[in-house]
């Protein structure tokens, strides 16, 4: 239970909330939680492709889903992976090639930390 409480939290730290859902998954199968973690993992990890570029695919992959919370999620960890304003407008052009104005209207929270910086 206490390793449980601990990948939500650290999960709620990344996205900057705690996703009720996942501690709701965890009661009812905490191996879930563990494949959860071992997915972030891989996609936080330097592998052929750079931990900084597959969290931009990630940025563009839930924008075309429409996932608000998710783009805000992906944007803090594509800024605290080096990502540069350059490199997340030519992926905001991407997203907005592939998935249209509504795909890009859903990065409009993460853009706002973009922003901020």
């Amino acid at each position: 239970m206490a390793e449980q409480k601990e990948i939500v939290g650290s999960i709620g730290e990344k996205l900057g909330f705690t996703p009720h859902i996942l501690e709701t998954l965890g009661d009812l199968d905490p191996d879930f939680l563990h494949k959860y973690r071992r997915c972030d993992h891989k996609i936080l990890s330097d592998g052929a492709l750079p931990a900084k570029i597959k969290i931009l695919m990630a940025l563009a992959v839930v924008a075309s889903k429409q996932c608000e919370a998710c783009t805000v999620a992906q944007m803090k960890s594509a800024l605290k992976n080096g990502a540069t304003k350059e490199e997340i407008m030519e992926t905001m052009e991407v997203i907005f090639i592939t998935s249209g104005a509504p795909a890009v209207s859903a990065c409009r929270d993460a853009l706002k930390l973009l922003k901020e910086k």
